[in-house]
């Protein structure tokens, strides 16, 4: 198979879908691997790596997308590259569909078959593809959290970890799943008093075993957050239903209640967000302010680590990318369950049940589609 790894060219992403020993892999497969030329400058890799390890250097997008069966990206196709799309080409990247009507509906018209990174499910319900992204955004959360407390960025001017005979920062966490659990991890770690929430009292109880004194474990519902909001220093949205628009759990009502300067990380803005006053930013533009809230809502966290998030990225992919690569989508779905979840759009029909959900569009199940 022809593989094409093109540039990125969403705002301020700087990762690319596949390291060069990620290719080495593939073509001692058999396989041809494209790469777009210097895609991986700017997460460390040079184009004499890549084609040190075999890959073929070429100059343009139009090259890519016009010779590869597979492309493999890291973020969603941009308005630029959903023309250049062939028919019946498979397309493998973070989608994130639920956001993202206009995206859905050209991705129908390109009549591609197009898997999503973070739909790929395992029989354990685990997401492979999106956990290695999910834990870096955790941290990164806390990271940017911490800076935007900071006076000069519009915060409150509070230290996350305190001083002596100082309190430290209260962080609040919606959401127990990775981002949540590892933004709760370096929070605390950081000496920040830390409120987690949940739905899923199972993960509460895990978490309440593993994490440290200074972080507290609470039931997610609407009492508990309203209760928690006045105090909070730093709230991290990291709600995620697979393939949906996330929950608006905190509505702009709520900000009311919040002190001034006190600052709002949406890891779910990927999905739509789970405050109501989320908008995606950028690295280059990365916060506003809502009722005083500052908001830092970038919808590529990841992007700003792209060696670390790159390799993180490449090394989950790969396995799954070299099953297409060696049997093709339809017999891949067929051997591998986890592909058939991670096929959002196949040819035109809609075949993830949270994307159909979502727009109110007709739902075909995987199963239906080959004999």
């Amino acid at each position: 198979m022809i593989i094409g790894v093109p540039s990125e060219i969403k705002a301020n992403e700087n990762r690319v879908s596949m390291t060069p020993y990620a290719v080495c892999t593939l073509v001692d497969d058999g396989h041809r691997v494209l790469i777009q030329n210097n895609a991986g400058v700017k997460s460390g890799f040079t184009n004499d790596e890549y084609t040190s390890n075999g890959a073929i250097i070429v100059g343009t997008m139009d090259e890519i997308y016009n010779d590869s069966e597979m492309i493999v990206k890291v973020k969603e196709p941009q308005k630029s590259e959903i023309s250049k799309i062939r028919d019946s080409q498979i397309i493998f990247t973070y989608f994130h569909f639920a956001a993202s009507k206009n995206l859905t509906e050209s991705i129908m018209k390109s009549n591609c078959i197009a898997f999503a990174y973070e739909t790929v499910q395992t029989e354990n319900k685990n997401l492979p593809l999106l956990v290695p992204m999910s834990e870096i955004a955790g941290r990164l959360s806390v990271h940017n959290g911490a800076k935007c407390l900071e006076s000069n960025q519009g915060g409150r001017g509070v230290l996350l970890s305190g001083s002596t005979g100082i309190e430290p920062a209260t962080v609040t966490i919606i959401g127990g799943g990775i981002v949540g659990s590892n933004a709760c991890r370096l929070a605390a770690g950081l000496g920040a008093k830390v409120n987690i929430l949940d739905v899923n009292m199972q993960k509460l109880q895990y978490l309440s075993d593993v994490m440290p004194p200074n972080v507290t474990t609470l039931f997610s519902d609407k009492h508990n957050i309203e209760r928690l909001l006045p105090e909070t220093d730093l709230l991290i949205g990291a709600v995620l239903v697979v393939g949906a628009k996330a929950p608006n759990l905190v509505t702009k009502d709520m900000l009311k209640s919040m002190k001034k300067g006190s600052v709002i990380i949406d890891v779910a803005v990927d999905q739509g967000g789970c405050v109501e006053t989320c908008k995606p930013t950028t690295h280059s533009n990365p916060t506003y302010f809502v009722d005083d809230i500052l908001h830092y809502c970038v919808a590529n966290m990841p992007g700003a680590v792209p060696y670390t998030s790159t390799m993180a990225l490449s090394n989950s992919t790969i396995p799954y990318i070299r099953t297409i690569a060696k049997h093709g989508y339809e017999k891949s779905i067929k051997l591998h369950k986890p592909l058939s979840y991670g096929l959002n759009i196949y040819k035109g029909k809609v075949t993830h049940p949270g994307v159909a959900d979502t727009f109110n569009l007709d739902y075909t199940p995987v199963s239906q589609l080959f004999n």
